[in-house]
């Protein structure tokens, strides 16, 4: 009889769970999207008081404390595998996966959708602004900063790549990149005064005010911004998880894209508000780039700590070969984006096929299923095969007419301002 009340009781368990996180997300979407707004808004506001990218780095960390909450509890959960079942294990194997799909995922979303997104909202505002197409978006000088230092980050984690494993070691030497990145950003003088016009009204009145004030506003802003999305972050991440799961959506795909795309919403937004004003879409991709950059140091030196601290040692995280062929895919991808962007620009064309590359391996996502994971592992190496090859060419070319300007823009700029 116990059985089966239990048995009747389950999808009313069920439904009223869904429906409590139905609920929840009317409540925790407008919450993120309000903390997305404030942050971005005491960022566009201190680009004059610090270096536009400093002001972006900032912005970058509070934009992706979910995707660090996230990443670190898939992380902590791998290390409790591993101390359970033993490293090599198919349990431990499956919860390193599901780290490793995060990160990844993550990542090759900003490149993949982000960057055409922002540059198709551009191109879509100057286009009813100006009636005439927007054929690229141009970066400032300061930009080569985030270039140079994306391409290094990629640099170092081809190295952790071939390896097949990832340490403390790694941990303490993508920290260091990043602190690096962080000193010369520094160097960089704030925006000239005469750019405040093209502001919104809320940053440009902070901006109108005395010192004291001003620095008080923005300083609330990024505080109240970050204390929002600390607290709505969770259980905006989890009325979803339960709405998306409630639909039939695997596991191994919410975690690889489901997640990421909900925990890198803040910078969507206020990467998208920039671009639709089209002279800040440099901007609102450095946002983006800002956010690559920070994930590929801070976010990946931090698993090996979560992973740690449930294992109860330091331990060496192992990629299988399924594994690395997702982070090998995303290491051309970020390495292609980075070179598309080291001519200091983002073209049409540049957008489109990003985009095309990106919308084919998500299709194969849903191959990710016993019986058929080799079509999708075969279709995966297949497009990492032309992120190459598409780098391979873009180098070629910029060897024959040396157009790489953040390369040769950023020693420059260093000395100007060092």
């Amino acid at each position: 009889m116990i059985s089966i009340l239990k048995t009747l009781t389950k999808p009313v368990a069920a439904a009223l769970a869904s429906a409590q996180s139905t609920v929840s997300a009317l409540w925790t979407f407008p919450s993120v999207l309000g903390s997305a707004m404030l942050i971005a808004w005491g960022a566009e506001a201190a680009q004059f008081l610090i270096s536009q990218g400093l002001a972006l780095a900032i912005l970058a960390w509070l934009q992706t404390l979910p995707e660090f909450a996230v990443e670190a509890v898939i992380a902590s959960e791998a290390g409790k595998a591993v101390h359970q079942f033993g490293a090599g294990t198919p349990e431990a194997n499956k919860a390193t996966a599901l780290m490793t799909a995060n990160f990844t995922g993550s990542l090759r979303l900003l490149v993949g959708l982000g960057w055409p997104m922002i540059y198709g909202t551009a191109a879509f505002f100057y286009r009813r602004r100006e009636k005439k197409p927007l054929g690229e978006i141009r970066l400032e000088r300061e930009h080569s900063v985030e270039v140079v230092f994306l391409l290094v980050s990629i640099g170092y984690f081809v190295i952790v790549w071939a390896r097949g494993t990832l340490t403390w070691i790694d941990s303490l030497i993508l920290t260091f990149i990043y602190i690096v990145y962080l000193f010369f950003l520094n160097k960089i003088p704030p925006q000239q005064e005469e750019k405040m016009e093209d502001m919104d009204r809320i940053p440009k009145y902070i901006l109108s005010r005395r010192p004291a004030t001003r620095n008080s506003l923005i300083i609330s802003l990024f505080l109240g911004g970050g204390l929002i999305l600390y607290f709505a972050a969770h259980p905006f991440l989890e009325s979803l998880k339960a709405i998306a799961l409630g639909m039939g959506i695997s596991t191994f795909v919410f975690i690889q894209w489901v997640a990421p795309f909900l925990s890198e919403f803040p910078e969507k937004v206020s990467a998208f508000n920039w671009a639709r004003k089209v002279h800040s879409a440099p901007m609102a991709l450095m946002n983006m780039v800002s956010s690559n950059i920070n994930q590929w140091t801070m976010l990946v030196a931090m698993l090996p700590l979560a992973y740690a601290f449930s294992l109860g040692s330091f331990g060496t995280i192992y990629f299988d070969h399924h594994q690395r062929v997702e982070i090998l895919m995303t290491i051309g991808q970020s390495f292609l984006g980075a070179l598309l962007l080291a001519n200091m620009r983002f073209g049409w064309w540049e957008s489109l096929l990003l985009f095309l590359l990106w919308a084919t391996q998500f299709f194969l996502s849903a191959f990710e299923v016993e019986g058929v994971e080799n079509f999708a592992t075969i279709g995966k190496e297949v497009i990492t095969g032309l992120y190459f090859a598409w780098s391979s060419i873009i180098l070629l070319m910029a060897f024959r007419k040396r157009s790489f300007e953040a390369i040769t823009e950023f020693p420059r700029l260093i000395r100007e301002h060092w």
